[in-house]
Formats: structure tokens, sequence, C-alpha cells
């Protein structure tokens, strides 16, 4: 005879008074309480750790038979005597939370022996619907004699009576008869940080009620506890589905830095942070199968490791997250490198082009079936990654509006949402590793970065370090490629055929395969990010302040110099946090002066291809910021003032030559001077009465 049997035959008495001794002992000032604040406050939550001490076989009985024995928890308590309870009607709800670790299943491992088990489940909530009313307890009324009849309802389908007395069947709802209580359907996935290399995340659906609904949103981590129970299945199939009836939820902030680290591990990262060639470890570490690309992956490493988020009173917060972006010609391996990155961080999500919508990749609010005929909040790649690393690949690939809403997740670490009525903000503290290639397919070494790229210049500032990979004709480095490529290629064919054959390499076979080897393995790498994250806070020292401080005037001077930008108060802020990671990499509580000569020059190989003016070969942040060169726009001006003085002086319009030739005399070449024109009439502020004259717009 099964447990469930043995209770049911048995009276619940004992089990009751069990649970009033349970109660009494420990918690009759909440239960006093509760019965303060009710209705207002309906649930009595109970640590199941301490019902264990109190009783080992009561608690195994709740994990087994959960049905019986909560509803003698919920008997117990309204059988406690409370000497202020005026209360016409008290029926709080019993929650029990903080069950064993053997009763917490990954969502891929629940199966059928979970059913009706009482379990905890761990998941990322991808998507929630509004509150929907749940009919409890219905009342029918004969549509024939007026009869009322009044029946519970169970999760699974309308109970209705049979017949009324009259011998009819037609019944009627009376709502405001019957009893109601929000219900609400969650939609949650596996945590990406319990995923192993290419793993699908497994999903389960989760129905909350009553006084825990709205509690969550779209994209937290949380921790269920309810009972599994079964959908009924479609037609006549014999495949059930399965839900999670909660009870219990608490959000739990488990991010990037929260692997579960040995202290084995623990000490061999510190012996690793403690070597004097750990950065170039850590650089070759990163897809060692690409030839080159040194600074873009010692960059990687950076944006892995991470700044330190600063708040400040009054509920400021400034980002701790390293954007990157690379933008570079086809086939110099930019979507391998982002692959590795997504493997060593613990965790990530891929993400690719036109496989990607602006739902896919931040929020919304939608109508589909999930909803059940209500809205759905839908979380997407960046709020999932919340706490890790999102990469993007094919990012110019992307519809223009999918990118824009990338703008405020990147500044904010937010993405908000307004559709039909639903207000909401998205946590998305999620750093970007974004790769992208020109808009003609290679790059123009004559042309200004920003023209050649299909992006917006307001997003592209908001990058700490952009790179461009050029595919440069060099017979010196194409040796050296095809040299790597080949072996890379002679290992794994090595691999393969070996492990078929059951036959060892040789000594000299094991020195080759290092090529493709990382100095420091995927696995213990992934940790030593997450202690790092966890463990180390790096603050700034006067020297690497003065370091940080000289740089960066020292471009704003080139700027007062030349009447441009060539630095904003953001790549302070990339470089600060640059810094730290680069002290996080020596697990170092304080940044040195080495971290902020390091920032110093990642930033300066960053800018020193994507923001030199090809005129004149000096810095002009401009370009990033604006989408042309200071060069550009000052001839732009004075083009436009040649129109403008012209039209002062009397004439209505202006022709086009004697706009040419005068430009030509200021030193702006024809075909420039064209190209300008061309872009203030797209601008507005010049337009074309008759062919080949120009005329200032009113606004001029």
């Amino acid at each position: 005879m099964t447990l469930e049997e043995k209770l049911r035959e048995s009276s619940e008495s004992p089990y009751v008074s069990k649970f009033i001794e349970f109660f009494e002992g420990n918690y009759k000032r909440d239960i006093e309480k509760l019965v303060e604040n009710y209705p207002d406050k309906r649930s009595l939550e109970i640590d199941f750790k301490l019902l264990e001490q109190f009783d080992i076989e009561l608690a195994d009985a709740i994990l087994d038979s959960p049905d019986i024995l909560i509803e003698a928890a919920h008997d117990a308590v309204e059988q406690i005597e409370i000497p202020s309870l005026e209360l016409d009607h008290f029926s709080p709800h019993v929650r029990f939370f903080n069950l064993p670790k053997a009763h917490e299943p990954l969502v891929r491992d629940i199966s059928a022996r979970h059913l009706e088990k009482l379990l905890a489940v761990e998941g990322v909530v991808r998507e929630i619907t509004t509150v929907m009313p749940k009919l409890k307890v219905a009342v029918w009324k004969c549509k024939h004699c007026g009869n009322t009849y009044k029946k519970e309802q169970d999760d699974n389908t309308l109970k209705m009576p049979s017949f009324c007395e009259c011998r009819h069947r037609d019944f009627d709802l009376v709502p405001d008869q019957s009893e109601f209580i929000d219900s609400q359907r969650i939609r949650i996935q596996e945590p990406l940080e319990k995923l192993k290399g290419n793993e699908q995340p497994s999903t389960l659906d989760v129905f909350v009620s009553d006084d825990i609904v709205n509690r969550i949103a779209a994209g937290d981590t949380t921790r269920f506890v309810g009972v599994l129970r079964l959908n009924p299945p479609d037609k006549k199939k014999t495949v059930y589905g399965r839900y999670l009836e909660a009870m219990h939820l608490e959000e739990t902030q488990r991010e990037f830095e929260e692997v579960e680290i040995t202290s084995e591990e623990e000490e061999e990262i510190k012996k690793l942070s403690a070597r004097s060639d750990i950065y170039d470890r850590l650089t070759k570490s990163i897809a060692p199968a690409i030839y080159g690309h040194e600074t873009v992956k010692e960059s990687i490493i950076m944006q892995l490791f991470g700044g330190v988020k600063k708040h400040f009173p009054g509920g400021q917060v400034i980002r701790g997250n390293v954007h990157v972006l690379l933008v570079g010609d086809p086939g110099t391996g930019k979507s391998q490198i982002l692959q590795h990155a997504n493997i060593i961080a613990p965790k990530s999500i891929y993400t690719a082009g036109k496989t990607t919508s602006g739902v896919g990749l931040t929020a919304s609010a939608v109508k589909d079936d999930f909803g059940e005929g209500g809205w759905t909040l839908k979380a997407g790649a960046l709020v999932l990654s919340s706490g890790g690393i999102c990469m993007v690949d094919e990012f110019d690939k992307m519809d223009t509006e999918d990118r824009s809403a990338m703008h405020e997740a990147m500044e904010q670490g937010t993405i908000s949402v307004a559709k039909a009525g639903i207000v909401t903000r998205f946590k998305s503290d999620t750093s970007i590793l974004a790769a992208a290639n020109p808009k003609m397919s290679r790059f123009d070494r004559h042309v200004p970065f920003i023209q050649q790229i299909n992006l917006p210049a307001s997003l592209i500032s908001r990058f700490d370090l952009f790179f461009m990979i050029r595919d440069v004709l060099d017979k010196t480095k194409d040796e050296a490629i095809a040299a790597h490529i080949l072996k890379n290629h002679r290992t794994g064919e090595r691999r393969s055929q070996y492990k078929k054959n059951g036959k060892a390499f040789t000594a000299e076979e094991e020195l080759e395969n290092e090529i493709s080897t990382p100095p420091i393995n995927s696995d213990l790498l992934g940790k030593y990010l997450s202690y790092a994250r966890q463990k180390v806070f790096p603050i700034l020292c006067d020297d690497a302040q003065k370091v940080l401080h000289d740089f960066y005037i020292g471009l704003r001077d080139i700027g007062r110099n030349e009447d441009s930008y060539a630095a904003t108060h953001r790549q302070l802020e990339g470089l600060v946090r640059l810094s730290e990671a680069s002290a996080r990499v020596r697990l170092s509580d304080t940044v040195e002066k080495e971290d902020a000569e390091r920032a110093v020059r990642l930033v300066r190989e960053s800018l020193g291809d994507l923001v030199t003016d090809p005129e004149t070969g000096k810095i002009d942040y401009d370009i990033i910021m604006t989408g042309q060169t200071h060069t550009q726009v000052t001839n732009m001006r004075q083009i436009l003032s040649i129109v403008r003085d012209k039209v002062k002086e009397g004439q209505d319009m202006v022709p086009l030559q004697d706009v040419l030739n005068q430009a030509e005399g200021l030193g702006i070449e024809t075909d420039k001077a064209k190209d300008m024109i061309s872009k203030l009439e797209k601008n507005g502020e010049l337009y074309r009465p008759r062919h080949n004259f120009l005329k200032p717009t009113q606004k001029g």
C-alpha cells in the first residue's frame, strides 16, 4: 500500500495535530501578524528545513503526497487559537520553501516520477501572461427552473452539474455568486549557466494564483516550489503535457558570476592570476584556431572580466559592462571568435543577423495562444542573458527598428516596453559583443569607417571598443596564416584518425597539437571569469587616475585645437571599465598604473583605425558621433555659406557651377563638393528650384 493510500484510509487528525504543534512552536507570531493583515496578506511561508528538524517523517510525507498533507496544514492553521482573531473567515495559504537539493531537479530532468510530488524548479522567466480571473467555485443556474448548484473546480476541466431536478441539463454560470481568484501563466526555461556546449534549454509552464501573481517579470531568474501536474492530452492521445502548480516563488540572482567553484579550482585560479604571462595566456585561450587578432582577443578578455557596476545615492547606476564591436572583411574569423567567446562565458547567448527580431533580441508584449486570449510579455536574448554576455553576429543585417531597441539596453541596462496598456521595464544588464561586415563587403581605406557600415552613429558610440578587421594582401602574413590553418587541419585529422584507431600521439605530434590547444581550458577559464566577477571589486589608485586623466584631456585638447571632438565622457568611462577589468585578471583589489596603461593602449588602437580622418590623419570622434569628419562638416558649412551669401547679395537662385568654382577656390575638390551638395539636399538645407540651380531652404 502506498503512502498516499495509507493517508487516505487513516484519519487526518494526527497530521493536523502535528502541524498544530509545529505552528505553535515555530510560527505562532507569524500567524498572529497574518491575522492582523488578513485578507491583504493571505500566505504563511514555511521554511521546509524547520519542518525537517521538527519531524522528518512529516516532511517526507509532504514531498511524496503534497495535496493531502498541505490540506492538513491548512486545517491546522485555521485551528490555531489567536486571541485577537475576530475574522468571520480566515483561510490563508500555506506555502513551503527551501526544499532539499534532492528535490530541486533541472527542468530537463523532470520526468514522470515527479508527478504529483512537491519539488522546486529554478528557471528564467521567458514569457508571462497578464493576470486572468480563474474560476474556483462555480454557481450554476438552470435555464428552465432557476435552481442553482455550487461546484468546486479543478485546474483542468470545467465542472457542471449533470442534470437539474427538472431533468434538464442547460445551465448558465452566475458570475456574481461564483468565486474567482487571480491566475497567471508563466513559461520558464533553464538558466543559461546550467547548460553545457550547444544544449537547447528545456521549458516548463508554471501556474501561479491569488496573492503570488505579478511578483516577477520576464527575464527574472526564479525558483518555484509546487506540485507537478498533468495537462489533459489533445483528443485521444496518450501523451500528456505537464505543468507546475506553484505554491511559492522567489526571485534568485543567479547571474554570470554565480558558478560553483571548488576549493581546488579556486587555488588553481589564484596561481594562474599570479603568473607574469597571464594576459598572454588568456589572449591565446580565445579562439586559438584563428591566427592573429591579438588586440581583438585581448579586448574580449577585458569584456569577459568586465568593469565594476556602480550604484550611487539617489538610484543612479553606471554600467560595468564593456561593449565591443568588430567590423571586418569576410573570412577574417569574426564569427568564430564570437562563437568561442560564447563557449567560454558561463552565461551567454549567441544570435545572428536576420534570425533575430526586436522581440527575439529585446522584449515585447504580444497576443498569442500562450496568453489564453490575453497579452504575453516575452523576454528576448538581451534580457535572458542579463548578468552575462550576448553575442550578436551579422549585426549590420538586422532591421533598423530592431537595432534601435538596443540603445537603452546598452547604456541603461534596461529595456522598456509600452504596448497594449502594459508598461514595464526589463533588466538587461548585458555585455554585447557584436560583429558586422562593411556595406560593400570590403573596406575602402580612403572612406571614413562610419560611412562603410550600415549602423547609426548613435548606436556605434555606445560601444567601448570597435575594431576594423581588414583582410590585408601581405605575403608574409598570408604565409603565416596559411601555415597556421593547414597545421590546425592536420592536427584535427590526426585526432579523428587516431581516436578511431586507438593510436596515441608521439611527443613531436603533441608539440604540434599545442597550436590549436588553448593554454587555459574553457571550463577553467569560465570559472576564472566567474570568480573574478564575484570576488574582485578593484579601486583606482592615484597613478592610474592620472594616466586616464592625462590621456582623456590630451584627446580633448586635440579637439579644442581643431574645433572638433576627439573624445567624449563615454570614452573616459570606457577607459575606467577596461582598467577595472585588467585589474580583475590579476584578482587585484587595486587598479594599478599598468591596468590604466593597458586600457589606454586598447582604446588608442581602437580609435586609431576607426576615428582617424583619412584626409587629415588626425583623431576625430565626430566621425562616430555624427557620421562625418570635422573636415567634411567644415566644408559643408562653407558650401552652404556660399549659396546663402549669393542669395543675400540679391540672386534669386545660384548656378551650381558658380558654387563649384568658388568651392574649388577654397580647396574643396569638385567631386567632393558635389557629394556635399547632395548631402545638404538630403538634410533639407538646400534644394534645386531648377536644373543646375541651388537655393537655401527657408529655415536657412
